[in-house]
């Protein structure tokens, strides 16, 4: 039936024109945004998930400039601590050449003092981002020996969130500690030796008897200038090279804790990078749209327009027709 009031042919081709117009929009939506999901509306599950693996590997991210930063303060700590070993064993070398009779040591003591002052500029400047492990002052006020480096971030299905750290004691670093609370110094350099005996004559003549253990001075300290070739004197010598023989065993400990720590942090690192890949990946999978599909899917689209407008145009001149009745 021919009716001038309801053309059941233009609704048919109108609302097939309208699923394709839609169907269009979605597609072209895609292909803008690189998304097959790109809100909740699109589909609420997925979304949901692939948010979710977004924040985490957005603190994936963080995790991993926070390892960058770790692995650059321990890089730092382990280069100063490895040139102050090589500091302290020309120490070692010039307390050897000073058991010589007759030699010097006034001039030997001179080149000691200026390895002294290496020593202390090493450890000051081995400083990165406001960190230094070498020279502490375990005194201070808020002072924690322990710096921890987060590691890992993770949650379970119920929202407990872990997160994970690797720490370093640098209390069995540090190679300056004045420790201005009053318990004496604690670094490996500027400690006073309660191991190895002896006696000690400073360069102002003030003698120490360190019979009972020790030789009363720090490496940092001890100066040689006014020993003679008296047996008392190289008795003296001979502590205070056991002295620096006993630092360098606990400089080489520490250099092996702070490698230790660093290789920790380069692997944890390179493990945090490979698991955002892998977040990111899994998100993809879930939202990213397939480019060749849909450009295919869209060219279809194209044609299936223009024909549904072709359709609907024919379909309203069917109405045109029933005015030639009244020819």
């Amino acid at each position: 039936m021919s009716s001038i009031l309801t053309n059941t042919s233009a609704i048919t081709a109108l609302q097939t024109l309208n699923q394709t117009m839609a169907s269009m929009k979605m597609t072209q939506n895609q292909i803008s945004t690189g998304l097959r999901i790109s809100s909740a509306a699109d589909n609420a599950a997925y979304w949901s998930v692939a948010t979710t693996m977004k924040q985490d590997s957005s603190v994936l991210s963080t995790v991993s400039d926070a390892l960058s930063l770790g692995a650059s303060s321990m890089s730092v700590a382990n280069n100063g601590l490895t040139s102050a070993i090589d500091v302290v064993g020309q120490i070692k070398n010039a307390l050897a050449s000073a058991t010589q009779p007759g030699i010097d040591r006034t001039k030997i003591q001179s080149q000691i003092t200026n390895l002294q002052a290496q020593l202390k500029s090493i450890a000051d400047t081995s400083s990165f981002n406001g960190q230094n492990f070498l020279s502490v002052d375990s005194g201070a006020a808020n002072y924690n020996s322990t710096k921890s480096f987060i590691s890992s971030y993770s949650h379970d299905s119920t929202g407990n969130i872990s997160v994970g750290t690797i720490s370093l004691d640098t209390s069995n670093v540090a190679l300056f500690d004045p420790n201005t609370g009053g318990a004496g110094a604690k670094g490996i350099l500027d400690k006073v030796d309660t191991t190895t005996s002896g006696s000690y004559t400073d360069a102002s003549g003030t003698t120490t008897n360190t019979a009972a253990g020790g030789t009363g001075v720090s490496i940092q300290n001890l100066n040689i200038s006014a020993l003679t070739d008296s047996a008392g004197d190289m008795a003296t010598l001979n502590a205070l090279t056991k002295q620096v023989e006993g630092a360098l065993s606990s400089m080489t400990a520490a250099a092996s804790t702070l490698g230790s720590v660093q290789s920790r942090i380069t692997s944890q690192q390179s493990f945090v990078t490979s698991l955002k890949s892998t977040i990111d990946e899994g998100v993809g999978s879930l939202v990213d749209a397939d480019m060749n599909a849909a450009s295919t899917k869209l060219q279809a689209l194209q044609v299936q327009q223009q024909l549904g407008v072709q359709s609907l145009s024919i379909a309203n001149q069917s109405s045109q027709l029933i005015l030639k009745l009244f020819g």
